[in-house]
């Protein structure tokens, strides 16, 4: 008698995305089809929570037009968190806890969906469940909109969110141009990024001649120099009539300090931002003397799958497929990695790296990536993003709006 296939665990974790469940749809249709190989794959609800709480999702009683109604949707579907968990030192009864739910369910493959943080969970729990006497093949998916993971070429979820905020400040700054000898003459928008620039770097792809909207980028990555600011701001509005700025939330002051932090923490001890565009809006405002308006994009950013990369979606999709044929050959331990082959053509591929090299590591932009005076991306910048944006993956609409499907996860609890 042949032995019965061992089940599956999969988990998204952290901030979603407009492509984590793309992921999900890759991962779950490709299990479909090694049944001989994969049981039933759960999914956790609110992410490792659901592993923790014995609280999974039983994804074999979705359909397959669920599946693949997955990789339309935001969010993240089957819920997400954001949890650490400590050292098996510290806490082995959360280990152990994760472990016993393992076992209650004949688990044998763990694959968790996110960000660096994940990534050092998938690698605590891959150690743990050796020393607990319950291997699991573990392999971390990533995921962050903050495209700052290491080894691989960018991030799934950063090309739909860096397309967002280009296509955002080209059509704002249309607006501004269009009322600035009455009114407003300065428009702040602030996107996410806590240490690195990515994605306000991405804004600067709506740059494609002189005069052409983003005017300044803020990045986290060079020191906040108000006199240097306050004069290129001056300088182009003299110019130009108008300025359009985009600043990520992490820029810093000349003391390291961040301009924005608003107090408090997250489970994983990193500082509460948001509010740096109001405080620069005063700040021009009190200086300069312009008009000034701002906007957060926040969670609308990461969440604006109508408008998604089709480069996107595919590369999310493909890393869910992978994962289960890299569990197939009985990899684990591991993180998925896409890899550049070609620019021109883009080409692209997915290969994987240790967990234990990727766990909280971060990567930030290059020098080289933004000008001399800090305030805009470089032609490598450009060559680097723009194949990331292409491509439109529109979902599908109905009476004007995106149709989105609505999971009831209520009845596919075990």
């Amino acid at each position: 008698m042949h032995p019965k296939p061992q089940n599956a665990f999969y988990a998204q974790s952290g901030g979603v995305t407009a492509v984590i469940n793309a992921t999900a749809s890759g991962l779950l249709s490709a299990a479909r089809q090694h049944k001989d190989k994969f049981g039933t794959v759960y999914a956790g609800r609110n992410g490792i929570l659901g592993g923790l709480n014995d609280d999974l999702i039983d994804t074999s009683r979705m359909t397959d037009a669920e599946v693949a109604a997955l990789k339309y949707t935001p969010g993240g579907a089957f819920g997400s968190c954001r949890h650490q968990l400590k050292s098996f030192a510290q806490d082995p009864a959360s280990y152990e806890k994760l472990i016993a739910t393992f076992k209650k369910h004949n688990i044998g493959f763990f694959f968790y969906n996110g960000g660096g943080d994940s990534q050092d969970t998938a690698h605590k729990i891959s150690e743990a469940s050796r020393q607990l006497g319950f291997p699991v093949q573990c392999i971390g998916i990533p995921k962050t909109i903050d495209n700052d993971l290491p080894f691989t070429d960018n991030c799934p979820g950063f090309g739909s969110v860096a397309k967002y905020v280009a296509v955002s400040i080209r059509e704002a700054a249309f607006d501004v141009a269009s009322m600035a000898a009455t009114s407003t003459k300065v428009f702040i928008l602030e996107v996410m990024g806590r240490h690195a620039g990515w994605i306000a770097a991405a804004s600067g792809l709506a740059t494609e001649q002189q005069g052409d909207a983003p005017h300044v980028i803020l990045f986290p990555e060079i020191a906040f120099d108000e006199t240097a600011f306050l004069a290129k701001v001056n300088d182009t509005v003299k110019a130009l009539g108008f300025c359009a700025i985009v600043v990520s939330e992490g820029v810093k002051n000349q003391n390291g300090e961040f301009l924005s932090e608003v107090g408090g923490r997250d489970a994983f001890g990193h500082a509460q931002l948001g509010g740096v565009a109001p405080r620069l809006a005063e700040l021009i405002q009190n200086k300069l003397k312009f008009k000034v308006h701002n906007a957060v994009s926040d969670y609308l950013q990461r969440s604006a799958r109508h408008i998604a990369s089709q480069v996107d979606v595919d590369q999310a999709f493909a890393l869910g497929q992978q994962a289960i044929t890299f569990a197939l050959d009985g990899k684990s331990g591991i993180m998925l990695t896409i890899t550049r082959k070609s620019q021109q053509p883009y080409q692209w591929g997915i290969s994987h790296v240790p967990l234990e090299d990727v766990a909280n590591q971060e990567r930030f932009m290059p020098r080289d990536y933004i000008s001399a005076d800090g305030f805009h991306i470089t032609s490598s910048c450009r060559e680097y993003l723009q194949p990331l944006i292409q491509g439109e993956a529109y979902p599908p609409y109905e009476l004007g709006l995106p149709k989105y499907h609505r999971f009831d996860w209520q009845k596919a609890q075990r």
